[in-house]
């Protein structure tokens, strides 16, 4: 499991002062600083590059995990967003539009010029593919395994409804095979699987019952687009305190039993076997994530 808490990720449009402050106020895991499709017209694509660095050299955002959504190599922006934004207080970049490994290894490649011509440690900056695009879903393995930089992959469902000329029915279950796919995918690879935006942002409702789909799906975190989704997309994502305390009594009973030569422990009539345990670790790691967020 990764060291990285990755609850929820808040989309910022980074040539918007008034949501950039917004945002260095909330609770998210980590600050997506868009500079990509919120940023229109154009233009204001150099003036989010200003705003990111003129926050970060004021410590806008400091102790929040900051990854700025950069535009794809296609775009002609790419290389003016990596050669102004590989600066302190970037922890990395959410590369969008991703279609196969080979655009990852590129952004890989072009990451590693960068922090060379700069003098900064080579790997230093990180990378979370949002997967949008048909062949990015099916292609899912290669991209997770594109790059040593790949700590999350992340789904954006509606550029990939588009690509794929389907419909987002209102019970999303169009999505659910791409999401399934997705985190499959990513689990497969040691990667962590981030779920899509929720576009019906003032239905809570309809959100808590997309975040149980999601966490039986195996997803750990989730894309937001409001601070107001952060608070319920956390006590899904984090474990309860039942969760923890159980975790706790499991590893306790499987220490005892090995120490006796008992080889697997039992707990209300149920053996506590190897899967089990894994999952265990897991929680209680979590736990001291968020603890010491």
């Amino acid at each position: 499991m990764s060291n990285y808490l990755l609850r929820s990720l808040l989309f910022v449009p980074s040539h918007n002062k008034k949501l950039m402050q917004s945002a260095s106020k909330s609770k998210a895991d980590v600050l997506l600083l868009d500079v990509e499709d919120s940023v229109q017209p154009k233009s204001n694509k150099q003036l989010a590059r200003n705003s990111i660095k003129d926050s970060l050299s004021k410590d806008l955002f400091k102790g929040k995990k900051v990854f700025p959504r950069v535009n794809d190599r296609q775009s002609g922006e790419l290389l003016k967003d990596i050669t102004q934004l590989t600066i302190k207080g970037v922890n990395g970049f959410m590369y969008p539009k991703a279609y196969s490994g080979e655009d990852i290894y590129f952004f890989d490649k072009l990451l590693e010029t960068v922090e060379y011509e700069k003098g900064i440690e080579i790997g230093t900056f990180k990378i979370i593919p949002l997967i949008e695009t048909a062949s990015a879903v099916l292609n899912i393995q290669d991209i997770c395994r594109a790059s040593k930089r790949v700590i999350a992959v992340a789904y954006g469902s509606e550029d990939f409804i588009a690509d794929l000329e389907g419909i987002h029915d209102i019970n999303h279950s169009s999505l659910f095979t791409p999401r399934a796919i997705i985190a499959m995918g990513a689990r497969a690879t040691g990667v962590i699987p981030i779920d899509t935006v929720h576009i019906r942002v003032h239905d809570l409702e309809d959100l808590e019952e997309n975040l149980k789909v999601s966490k039986n799906l195996g997803f750990e975190g989730m894309l937001l687009l409001h601070p107001k989704e952060i608070d319920l997309v956390h006590e899904y994502y984090s474990p309860s305190k039942q969760e923890v305390e159980e975790a706790k009594l499991m590893l306790e009973l499987s220490d005892e039993a090995i120490r006796h030569g008992a080889g697997v422990a039992i707990k209300n009539g149920k053996f506590i076997g190897p899967p089990m345990i894994i999952t265990a670790k897991k929680i209680l790691l979590k736990d001291t994530l968020i603890k010491n967020k």
